[in-house]
């Protein structure tokens, strides 16, 4: 019963997370859609939630990251502790009790963003929420992802993505 205590709370705590993000994002990018843009605004726009769409979502979620979070909640359900109970979402999105080189790749990623994310909320509109818009695109597909791969996780026939534990 703990286990799925600990899962609930893992995914909760992601789902969360992305939720936020998304919500705060896509309130500054609709106010994209209240400047005069011009042709090449709308051709940017496109190209950065195509992009985005590809390479956030499709490419870096649903292929890698939300397979091995939906492998490391089933895992967590299986094998909890009290840390990993109490910093479920941590655990789940690989930030410790992983393989070294993926924790590694987990810290500077997540530095990596923070950056980005710096840099962007230095853009002047519509720059700013065309750049917002692509990322609510690849959250969204990689949110989307991460619940279909928890349930075929916990539900499915056959799951056979690694949670990557050390």
């Amino acid at each position: 019963m703990l286990g799925y205590i600990a899962a609930l709370w893992g995914i909760s705590g992601i789902c969360l997370l992305l939720g936020s993000a998304i919500y705060r994002l896509s309130a500054i990018g609709w106010q994209t859609f209240s400047y005069e843009l011009t042709w090449y605004h709308w051709l940017a726009l496109v190209v950065c939630v195509l992009f985005m769409g590809f390479a956030e979502g499709y490419r870096g979620f649903q292929q890698a990251w939300s397979p091995r979070v939906a492998a490391r909640i089933l895992y967590l359900s299986q094998h909890v502790t009290l840390p990993r109970l109490i910093l479920a979402p941590l655990f789940c999105m690989g930030f410790f009790s992983i393989v070294r080189k993926r924790m590694i790749v987990t810290y500077c990623l997540t530095g990596g963003i923070i950056g980005m994310v710096l840099l962007v909320h230095q853009l002047e509109q519509p720059w700013r929420g065309i750049v917002d818009l692509g990322v609510v695109t690849g959250l969204i597909w990689g949110l989307s992802s991460l619940l279909l791969f928890t349930l075929q996780a916990f539900f499915g026939d056959r799951f056979d993505h690694s949670p990557e534990m050390p």
